[in-house]
């Protein structure tokens, strides 16, 4: 066996087995589960299958052992785990283990970085506070964590009776692994190590009584979307795109990936949207303008709203003082009405699960 073989690999070699009904792969699907390589060239995991004794799961666990093999790998060792139960009791167990508390978990994804997605999501998470909510953010973005720069970042956690309190920022409670690492050190982790910080960020964070924990993901389809998804039940997701045609593409992809992961979309929103002059009021669409509304539409989803592209955002944002929390200025308003969207899709959301559990 090759003995530089991490998880990962596995993982990734994994991600070539499609489940034959959905043709989606069974990593994406969350079939794959504890996967261990150890120093005695045994590679093993577990797969849990919707019905594992079906002819199509045994193609799909004899695919699994196949692409593992064809890493080097002599001795492959599968699990095969009991299904999973129905959406809602299973959901209610995840969330009771971790963050007993916490109501509701939105996740802020975007397709492609440079969309302005950690500054939605620091103001969302305010707005939604601003209308009477107790909200936690978490950064999970350890590649570019900015979520306690876009805060005011004045406070630091600290451990209480073993656990971490988290700093609280404009009556906020926020956490980010940019509280854990030195400055300017750059983060190379991998599936595991990433997987054990969302846990963390759940399981050891003292986040009490929430209405809404939004949760700040990095940009893209990766592990740390997978590993959230996997460990607890998501409320849903609110993706964020500018109007540009290549944004709207790569958003797309965003909202397959969780679409397979079965967390209900809750919107879309429009960033960096129309700019208006502070001089002379024109107003200027640089980016284009309406396109992710017109892509909700299409696709069946709300659209929650659009932000404008302001310099003031960047400037107070750059300062730690979100735009959120003034409502009344152009550029706050907006926010304060995409919370008050989200509120109501979620609503719309968790009465839909009442329905479909009874």
């Amino acid at each position: 066996m090759d003995m530089h073989i991490h998880p990962q690999d596995v993982l990734d070699a994994l991600r070539k087995v499609r489940d034959v009904s959905s043709q989606s792969d069974i990593v994406s699907l969350g079939y794959v589960k504890d996967i261990e390589v150890t120093g005695e060239g045994r590679v093993s995991f577990a797969l849990q299958l919707p019905n594992p004794s079906s002819a199509a799961s045994e193609q799909v666990i004899q695919a699994a052992q196949d692409v593992v093999r064809a890493l080097g790998v002599a001795n492959v060792q599968v699990q095969i785990l009991a299904p999973a139960s129905s959406p809602g009791p299973a959901a209610a167990g995840a969330r009771s283990n971790l963050i007993p508390q916490v109501k509701h978990t939105v996740a802020v994804a975007s397709g492609k970085g440079g969309v302005g997605k950690s500054t939605v999501a620091a103001n969302l998470a305010i707005a939604l506070m601003r209308a009477g909510n107790q909200v936690g953010l978490m950064d999970t973005d350890v590649y570019g964590p900015s979520v306690p720069i876009l805060m005011g970042g004045s406070n630091e956690p600290h451990v209480v009776e073993g656990k971490i309190e988290p700093p609280v920022e404009f009556g906020v409670k926020i956490i980010s692994m940019a509280y854990f690492l030195p400055k300017d050190e750059a983060v190379i982790w991998r599936g595991p190590m990433l997987h054990k910080t969302i846990q963390q960020f759940l399981g050891e964070v003292r986040w009490g009584a929430l209405d809404y924990l939004v949760i700040d993901l990095p940009p893209g389809t990766g592990d740390i979307q997978l590993s959230l998804s996997q460990t607890i039940p998501l409320s849903g997701a609110v993706i964020v795109s500018t109007p540009q045609d290549l944004a709207l593409t790569v958003a797309s992809k965003a909202i397959a990936m969780f679409q397979k992961l079965h967390v209900p979309i809750l919107g879309v929103i429009e960033n960096m949207s129309t700019y208006v002059c502070p001089h002379c009021g024109h107003q200027e669409s640089i980016f284009g303008h309406g396109g992710a509304r017109a892509a909700a539409a299409k696709m069946g989803f709300a659209f929650l709203g659009e932000i404008p592209l302001d310099t003031r955002i960047r400037t107070q944002s750059d300062a730690g003082k979100p735009v959120a929390l003034d409502h009344t200025t152009p550029y706050g308003k907006p926010f304060a009405q995409i919370a008050a969207a989200l509120e109501a899709e979620v609503a719309k959301v968790g009465a839909e699960e009442e329905i479909t559990l009874e």
